[in-house]
């Protein structure tokens, strides 16, 4: 089984260099990129050492993963073009039109996050207009920057946080604030 994409994504997500995660874990720089590589496969015991300094498990780790897409690039926008009326319809979320929510228009500054929000009935929508976010679903994050969208059902404690400060359009259905 290969592991290195996902031990690169989750140190990634964690804001770590090569460096600081094998500082952590105990090993060498050149032993976790030829993991991340998958030049080589690390013990059992390695593995727990490396997934520990990244704050996950084993049972996280190999857990099947929701696969449902959370966050949007431009690529995955559906557009419209309307030459009667001369203006262009941009779906960002695809099949977005089947819900109903309520627009806010939130500001991050840098270093701060949303408050943590409990698991709750309806949908989330957001849409970064400026700056980079990090969406915390439960133990998983990913990562939307200017121009990319994200859309999640609320079922996990969860909130944004942005390192550099960001300027998101935000949909919450119910409204939770």
């Amino acid at each position: 089984m290969k592991i290195g994409h996902k031990i690169k994504e989750l140190r990634i997500l964690n804001g770590l260099t090569q460096s600081e995660l094998a500082d952590r874990s105990e090993l060498t720089k050149g032993f976790i990129s030829q993991v991340e590589r998958d030049l080589t496969s690390p013990s059992i015991a390695t593995l727990v050492d490396i997934l520990q300094a990244l704050g996950t498990t084993l049972g996280e780790f190999f857990q099947e993963e929701n696969l449902e897409q959370i966050v949007f690039h431009k690529e995955d926008y559906f557009e419209k073009i309307d030459t009667e009326y001369n203006n262009k319809i941009e779906w960002i979320i695809p099949n977005a039109q089947k819900n109903i929510m309520e627009p806010v228009r939130l500001t991050l500054k840098a270093g701060g996050s949303t408050i943590p929000d409990n698991p709750h009935e309806g949908e989330e929508f957001g849409f970064v207009l400026s700056g980079s976010v990090t969406i915390h679903i439960g133990k998983q994050k990913f990562q939307a920057k200017r121009g990319e969208s994200f859309y999640y059902i609320p079922d996990k404690t969860h909130f944004l946080s942005s390192k550099t400060g960001a300027v998101i359009l935000w949909v919450s259905s119910p409204p939770s604030f």
